[in-house]
């Protein structure tokens, strides 16, 4: 494995930074609403932002020549050229200081944080870390480290590996199902300019990765998270939201998202499970 990776150059690029600068417009806003469905009003100018909109700022713009065959840009961020074609999401941590307003100039600084390599039941995996600072006209808003997996082509008919994992608890007091249709996979990538063709290119993502269908985007089960969480505890903001990625999601079949307030109401936990009823995304919250 180390022999085929140089995992030594890889991580000299840790430290690598980017800055960019954007604006909290409120069109993008009602895109999120519409995709997700939510009967919720469009912040106003002025009015704080919910928790995880901020994805739909801070865009990468790679010019085509720059996209790889999966559709995601293979330059122009912190992340070296790295030798694996496909790539997943694994998680994030994000910490919320304080809401961005519609209206706000918005700076955020990029860092490349941590690359590892590890050996998988499909093979070698590149586990890599960016950590995304945004800032406001108030200073830090927010911190979020994203947590990306690489790993090899699936070979000619084959089919990508779906780990099993346990179930979660029973008699969860909260709980929703979400019906992941293709319609709102295309929202959700539009609206968050997400390429990635496992998303929203049904025999690009069965055919070339060996899904059984559309990946539902790691990010849209994280805001469905955060929105169950907020919709069953409306007096206290989120501080701080960590998600592990366990097992894809599919429009194949609906999905659950469930939870439990913990100590006392200032925290909570929750999950994503599988329409067989398997964990796909845990979650630890934290409320102000």
């Amino acid at each position: 494995m180390s022999a085929e990776v140089d995992i030594d150059g890889l991580r000299k690029n840790i430290g690598t930074k980017i800055v960019e600068e954007d604006e909290a417009t409120r069109a993008p806003l009602f895109g999120l609403v519409a995709a997700f469905d939510r009967d919720e009003a469009v912040p106003t100018k002025g009015e704080a932002i919910p928790p995880g909109w901020h994805l739909v700022y801070f865009h990468s713009f790679g010019r085509k020549a720059t996209l790889g065959d999966d559709g995601l840009p293979t330059s122009g961020g912190v992340v070296p050229k790295v030798p694996f074609p496909r790539r997943m999401y694994a998680g994030t941590s994000l910490a919320f200081h304080h809401p961005l307003l519609v209206g706000d100039a918005l700076k955020r600084e990029t860092e490349l944080t941590d690359l590892t390599l590890r050996s998988g039941s499909t093979g070698p995996l590149l586990f890599v870390t960016q950590t995304r600072r945004i800032f406001s006209p108030r200073g830090l808003a927010i911190v979020e480290e994203s947590y990306t997996v690489f790993r090899d082509a699936v070979k000619p008919g084959e089919l990508s590996g779906i780990p099993k994992r346990s179930i979660p608890p029973a008699g969860l007091p909260w709980a929703r199902q979400i019906d992941p249709d293709p319609v709102s996979l295309f929202r959700y990538s539009a609206v968050t300019f997400n390429p990635h063709r496992i998303h929203y290119d049904r025999s690009y993502a069965m055919d070339s990765e060996g899904y059984p269908g559309l990946v539902v985007h790691g990010p849209y089960s994280q805001q469905c998270l955060i929105d169950l969480a907020r919709d069953n505890n409306t007096t206290r903001a989120i501080a701080s939201f960590t998600q592990r990625a366990r097992a894809p999601l599919f429009d194949t079949g609906p999905f659950e998202v469930m939870g439990r307030p913990v100590d006392g109401g200032a925290g909570a936990e929750l999950w994503a499970t599988t329409p067989a009823g398997t964990v796909a995304m845990e979650v630890k919250l934290r409320f102000r």
